[in-house]
């Protein structure tokens, strides 16, 4: 079935008072309804079983009573068109209220229920029934699909309430069959009596009653306010213009000496007052508008149980009370105008659809200054927030200050809100920048891996960062790690990619054995260095573990035999250090190039 349909509110109180009205707890004395829906002052109890014993009927089961009706109200409607019908039962939201409809002309046959509701009020709703919420709330347990009627279909409508307390119900129709057919969507047929079905009616209406009969020869009008019938002192007219709600009656006396009697109960509803509503901002970074904020203004000092807050797009549908927004509004992203209808829930025939407000589309500060900056090792300040503020917005810092930028002096967390105002509406942005202290970068170490003709070489900072690794200007990497570099000196690169600088030093490649075997068998009789030929006058000094040089290699030198001064020198291990001339011929001793090596026998 669609649900995505306008709703009509038909109100009526059947046999009524203000306060009460009338109540059958048996489906054989079920109270009709016409063009008017009853209001009562509570259900007590329940007649007859009116199903005979049975454990269930639908979704309703048997109470403690051991009858499946619970202080009971049954009523009864026909339909004069076809279309689609619903009907909306209002009662206190600290209540819990069950319902069975069915489409039954007989009691003594009512069938299964057509449409059935028995959840629990969990969540303190205001409204059960088939269709739609008359709020405008989704998605409750409390609502059954709508109906597809045709003219002339009987229902019975059976509504429990289950609670320890009870204050009584509304009941109002509600779907397209009173758009295209308002008067003869339920049939009146079924309500036989000269006055007309009771009548329900706002504050602000003039109430008529017509009791004009042919061959009439008298009216007498009489009112119970509840002591018994007066007569009305000067009333003889065939209609009577009501004052106040009351139970009414007229005696028409005919020329053939007979007389007809005929009751009517009239009530008045106060028409809801809709308060003036303030313009306000629809603001570009939300996707929905909340119009239930709007409620509180619309009632004023009215309550929300006797006052329901509709929206609408136009003035006329505001009127009608047809097509209203659902209260969270997808927005449009234009500026649009919202109209207002406030309406009884008593009787939703009484409404005000006096006021509307702008709803007005305001940009929402875009922010994309960083959210992290960082204060170097030796700065004494750093700047942050927007370089290219918008001039029309507004900047408010937490330290206190207006301008887009600040000038922060200590690492920590920095919050400003950026305002965009326009005709007393505002839309706010907010963003946390925080500072943190950052060093500069410096090489602990190099590593030189394998030392052969392609070596890997990593770069090991003192610290931990955010670095960008050059080799000798190459493409600067992430990794520390260079490979395939080829003997000889290089320059290597540490950038700190937070703004912290950067540093560069020079290192020298090189590979020599970690071991040699100076026995003269032809293999690793030698110990020298691969790779300085590469260099500038290289020059290896070798010294033992007491730091006494006893050997210097140059680029022609064939290596060291492991003697000195021509003496066979013991299985140790021994130091070495490499310096060669930069293109300036200033002397440069190899940095990260002091190793050792062993001398095997």
């Amino acid at each position: 079935m669609n649900r995505c349909v306008s709703i009509l509110w038909l109100p009526i109180f059947l046999m009524v008072s203000v306060a009460c009205g009338q109540i059958s707890s048996d489906c054989s004395t079920a109270i009709p309804i016409c063009n008017n829906t009853p209001v009562n002052g509570g259900t007590n109890g329940f007649g007859m079983d009116d199903f005979g014993g049975a454990a269930t009927s639908g979704c309703l089961e048997q109470t403690l009573s051991g009858a499946i009706e619970s202080n009971s109200a049954w009523y009864r409607f026909r339909t004069g068109a076809s279309g689609q019908l619903g009907f909306n039962i209002g009662f206190d939201a600290s209540e819990d209220w069950d319902f069975a409809l069915y489409r039954a002309s007989d009691c003594a046959n009512l069938g299964e229920p057509i449409r059935c509701n028995f959840f629990d009020n969990r969540d303190n709703e205001v409204f059960m029934g088939v269709g739609e919420n008359p709020t405008g709330a989704t998605g409750s347990v409390l609502y059954e699909d709508w109906l597809q009627v045709e003219p002339g279909e009987d229902y019975y409508l059976l509504i429990n309430n289950f609670s320890n307390t009870n204050t009584g119900i509304s009941i109002q129709f509600s779907g397209d069959i009173f758009n295209t057919d308002p008067l003869t969507a339920l049939d009146c047929s079924i309500v036989s009596n000269l006055l007309g079905p009771p009548i329900a009616a706002c504050d602000t209406e003039n109430v008529i009653l017509d009791a004009t009969t042919v061959n009439a020869i008298q009216y007498d009008w009489f009112r119970d306010d509840g002591a018994g019938f007066l007569q009305i002192s000067g009333e003889h007219n065939p209609t009577f213009t009501v004052p106040n709600a009351s139970l009414y009656r007229v005696a028409v006396f005919l020329n053939d000496g007979s007389s007809i009697f005929s009751d009517v109960q009239v009530a008045f509803s106060a028409t809801p007052m809709t308060y003036p509503i303030s313009d306000d901002a629809s603001c570009s970074d939300l996707t929905t508008y909340d119009l239930s904020q709007k409620d509180t203004e619309a009632l004023g000092t009215q309550l929300p149980t006797d006052v329901v807050v509709s929206y609408y797009r136009s003035m006329s549908d505001a009127i009608m009370g047809v097509g209203s927004l659902p209260k969270t509004y997808p927005i449009s992203g234009t500026s649009e105008t919202i109209f207002v209808r406030t309406t009884s829930v008593e009787n939703p025939n009484c409404f005000d659809a006096s006021q509307q407000f702008q709803l007005t589309a305001l940009e929402t500060p875009m922010l994309d200054f960083p959210e992290e900056v960082y204060l170097c090792d030796g700065a004494t300040s750093v700047v942050i927030g927007d370089p290219f503020p918008n001039t029309t917005y507004s900047y408010t810092w937490d330290t206190g200050e207006l301008n887009s930028e600040i000038t922060v002096t200590q690492a920590g967390t920095y919050t400003v809100t950026v305002s965009n105002q326009a005709g007393g509406l505002q839309c706010d942005a907010t963003r946390t920048v925080t500072v943190v202290s950052s060093d500069a970068p410096q090489i602990s170490e190099v590593l030189i891996d394998d030392l052969q003709n392609n070596n890997t070489v990593t770069i090991v900072p003192v610290i931990d960062g955010n670095f960008e690794y050059q080799l000798d200007g190459g493409t600067p990497q992430t990794g520390n790690a260079f490979s395939n570099v080829l003997p000889g000196s290089h320059q290597v690169t540490v950038t700190d990619l937070n703004g912290c600088g950067s540093v560069t030093e020079t290192i020298t490649v090189v590979g020599f054995p970690k071991f040699f075997t100076p026995n003269g068998d032809g293999a690793n009789d030698v110990w020298n260095i691969e790779g300085i030929s590469e260099l500038n006058s290289p020059s290896v000094a070798i010294y033992d573990r007491f730091g006494k040089l006893l050997k210097q290699l140059n680029e022609t030198s064939p290596g060291w035999d492991g003697t000195f001064n021509g003496k066979i020198l013991p299985s140790s291990d021994y130091w070495f250090k490499l310096s060669y001339s930069d293109d300036n011929g200033q002397r440069i001793e190899a940095k990260y190039v002091q190793n050792h090596f062993s001398l095997r026998r």
